[in-house]
């Protein structure tokens, strides 16, 4: 079973990703920043992160370029629901460092697990 990490600050849609992902048969741990979720990696790290751009104590961009450099193998999907310019000017800028892909929220989910799918290397249909 794959394992996958999810950072957000907005618990509503942590848990809406969490309970997601699990149902679609997947071992997630969450964390609300990507400070917490750094300890987290730094203990284990997943198959898989799905990490938001805007955190509190350690923003998602940062998150990305850090562990691209220290686990250049490391499947990373940036999620965004804005910020100050719009999700426009900050998920390309996710692609950039490093991010595998990138989704606008909100998820559609369908198209969001055949995407984890896909990075997983499982190629099934959802």
């Amino acid at each position: 079973m794959a394992k996958i990490y999810v950072f957000d600050d907005e618990p509503s849609i942590l848990l809406m990703i969490k309970k997601m992902l699990e149902k679609a048969g997947y071992e997630v741990d969450t964390a609300l920043n990507g400070r917490e979720g750094m300890e987290l990696i730094n203990k284990e790290v997943p198959d898989l992160l799905i990490t938001d751009i805007f955190m509190p104590e350690r923003e998602g961009l940062e998150t990305i370029f850090d562990l691209r450099r220290k686990y250049p193998k490391l499947k990373i999907i940036a999620i965004s629901g804005g910020g100050r310019f719009g999700p426009d000017g900050y998920l390309p800028g996710a692609k950039l460092l490093g991010a595998n892909m990138v989704f606008q929220k909100p998820l559609d989910q369908k198209e969001f697990l055949e995407a984890v799918s896909d990075l997983l290397g499982e190629g099934k249909k959802v």
